[in-house]
């Protein structure tokens, strides 16, 4: 399994000298029956990871419970409060430049945390330089160079994109059934008042059975490629 957690010393940041943090935001909520509750911590830690790699960046411990209140009708999911998820973002942005950092990206893989996209906006009006990656046309671009079949709207929850980038990053996670587990849920207009309990039985909408390790290396392949804009907007004076 990738590492979940960083595991550098302090003397390694010290040579690293990064002026930029990057934190991961996943969830633990349902993704079907053949992904773990750990799905999004995952993919955003595997996907920080990688930018890590690639640029000069603070890599932080993931934040592993987020706003998965749609989920709530699965056992097993646990959610927090926007304000409370607002709320640690300010906290953790402040702590970072008292250390010297000057700027801090958000790798959110949970597409319920709406509050995170309010987060970033307030903040860069108020003088911070935060940036929440990947956007959608980041995701858009990735599933076309991945040459995924499935859109962002119709793969929306543990489908093709998900599954691919697990089966990738730590097969032994993925149990039996995904390629039997296709949902298609494409109009979801009344989600924020039901939740997805009224789209979907399995908790899956999207189309997991197209899944691949190869494409899921091609997913965070692009993804750290569209990462080098966001890095250039950050240093800017």
């Amino acid at each position: 399994m990738n590492q979940i957690l960083p595991t550098a010393t302090t003397s390694d940041e010290k040579r690293r000298g990064a002026e930029c943090a990057v934190l991961p935001v996943g969830s633990f909520e349902q993704h079907g029956n053949y992904l773990p509750l750990i799905t999004d911590t995952v993919i955003a830690s595997v996907i920080s990871t990688e930018l890590a790699n690639a640029y000069p960046l603070l890599q932080l411990p993931p934040v592993t419970i987020s706003c998965s209140h749609e989920h709530s009708a699965w056992r097993g999911t646990v959610s927090i409060s926007s304000s409370t998820l607002h709320s640690m973002i300010n906290d953790i942005y402040r702590s970072i430049t008292d250390a010297g950092l000057t700027s801090l990206v958000i790798v959110n893989c949970h597409g319920g945390n709406y509050v995170l996209a309010n987060v970033v906006q307030e903040g860069n009006a108020h003088g911070k330089r935060m940036a929440l990656f990947p956007s959608g046309a980041d995701w858009t671009d990735a599933r076309q160079s991945a040459r995924l079949t499935t859109s962002n709207h119709e793969d929306m929850h543990a489908g093709e994109l998900e599954t691919s980038i697990l089966l990738n990053a730590s097969p032994e996670l993925v149990r039996d059934g995904y390629h039997r587990a296709d949902c298609i849920a494409d109009d979801r207009r009344h989600i924020l008042t039901t939740g997805m309990g009224e789209y979907t039985q399995s908790g899956v909408i999207g189309r997991p059975s197209l899944a691949s390790a190869e494409k899921g290396k091609a997913l965070l392949a692009s993804l750290v490629e569209s990462f080098a804009s966001v890095l250039e907007i950050l240093r800017r004076e």
